[in-house]
């Protein structure tokens, strides 16, 4: 290992040097080859992918929009629960109104006339089913894990065969799964929504709408404006023109994802309606027009919580014996929530992104140079020819030396004689000049 000093002195040495560039053309088949496929390699990549296909000569802007919808359909129930009965869109869209979405009830379990009183607790809630009151009474206020109140400390009859439970006070009569219907009966696949979708390109100041415009698509025979057109269109993603319609059957959203409409009903889950604005706004603003797509958000196979649901009530107030009694109906609603996503991007020409997309493209052509000498230096079988003429070690007359003391250095002197041969050479060569 060399001595502290001696590591020193080559640092030094190495701070007192300077490297330049040195061209070497090089006549060979085999690299010149190599170095040609490496270029057309790189440019094929600009040209062909970054400018052509990545619209690289294209300034860009992000879709900025705002959604509605409405969603139309009448449907007749006659139900053991809650009776005959014909609702229409305020009955099963809850809440009326989301930012992005909307919900539309397949399925309902009412339980109804609820008021603050004492009542059994639900036979499904664990730990509640008792033989005494000396049970309850050890729970006396206790809140059972997914309890509907304290218990009031009584055993009485559960109203099921011959099973009691403790009493609770709180809305009563509780819900009680164990009479639920899984049947999807509130299910109309002939529900359609209506949605309007207004979007917005800042950078390039364009406004659009996927309400279908004047001259943006060919109307069929017999309709002779876009309003005729958009009171009997319906969305088919097959159809050139219908494809554009912004009316949509709840089936067809469903189906689209590759869900049965029937399934996903009864259950309930989350579909996503996708709207897609990649416009290229070198063309005409007519042609920039909405592309829809449909999935579905939750895992349909889940064991375990599958689907969605979810509680509301309506409160109100009757006079019993002169008194003011506050009731509610309490319902758990079955159904499917659709998210409206609006994604896109827009283009338009601009010269400083192509000129970016060149000056960034023609750096990498030094790629080229870097793989060429790698070939030469390290693969080629005439590497060390190729070495020595592409390095050349010149030491001027004031070079930093490291001088050793070991037998294998140099001396000092001949150090000293060195140099001076090279002073005179070089006053040689100047007196040529």
């Amino acid at each position: 290992m060399a001595p502290p000093k001696a590591l020193l002195l080559s640092a030094v040495s190495k701070f007192f040097e300077y490297d330049t560039p040195r061209i070497v053309h090089i006549r060979s088949k085999k690299v010149g080859i190599i170095n040609r496929f490496i270029q057309l390699v790189i440019i094929g990549y600009i040209i062909g992918y970054v400018i052509v296909y990545k619209k690289g000569y294209q300034e860009f802007d992000n879709v900025q929009s705002a959604v509605t919808t409405k969603v139309k359909g009448i449907i007749f129930s006659n139900d053991s629960d809650i009776g005959t009965r014909t609702w229409d869109v305020a009955d099963y869209v809850i809440p009326p109104q989301e930012a992005n979405a909307f919900f539309v009830m397949t399925n309902v379990h009412p339980t109804l006339l609820q008021t603050q009183t004492t009542c059994p607790e639900s036979i499904s809630v664990s730990g509640a089913q008792c033989q005494s009151d000396e049970y309850c009474q050890k729970l006396l206020g206790t809140i059972l894990p997914k309890g509907n109140g304290p218990v009031t400390g009584s055993c009485v009859p559960s109203g099921y065969g011959n099973v009691s439970v403790c009493s609770i006070f709180g809305w009563c009569p509780v819900e009680n799964n164990v009479t639920f219907d899984a049947r999807a009966f509130l299910a109309s696949a002939n529900f359609t929504v209506f949605i309007k979708n207004n979007i917005e390109f800042p950078k390039f100041d364009v406004t659009r709408r996927n309400l279908p415009e004047p001259g943006s698509i060919q109307l069929p025979e017999n309709v002779t404006s876009i309003d005729a057109y958009l009171n009997s269109c319906m969305f088919n993603g097959d159809n050139p023109r219908d494809k554009y319609c912004p009316i949509f059957r709840l089936e067809t959203i469903v189906n689209g994802a590759g869900v049965t409409y029937e399934n996903i009903s009864q259950e309930g889950g989350v579909m996503q309606i996708i709207i897609d604005w990649t416009c290229d706004l070198d063309y005409s603003e007519n042609s920039c027009l909405p592309e829809y797509s449909f999935r579905r958000l939750d895992k349909g196979d889940y064991s375990i919580s599958k689907g969605f649901n979810f509680r509301y009530a309506d409160h109100f107030a009757m006079m019993v014996n002169d008194t003011s009694v506050m009731y509610r109906n309490l319902y758990k609603a079955t159904g499917i929530r659709f998210l409206v996503t609006v994604q896109g991007q827009a283009g338009q020409f601009r010269i400083v992104p192509l000129l970016l997309n060149i000056g960034s493209g023609m750096a990498l052509l030094g790629i080229a140079t870097v793989l060429c000498d790698f070939v030469v230096l390290y693969l080629l079988k005439a590497r060390a020819f190729y070495k020595e003429k592409k390095y050349l070690d010149v030491k001027g007359q004031d070079a930093f030396e490291v001088l050793r003391e070991d037998s294998e250095s140099k001396t000092s002197n001949e150090v000293k004689r060195r140099n001076q041969r090279l002073g005179e050479v070089t006053d040689a060569n100047g007196s040529d000049a």
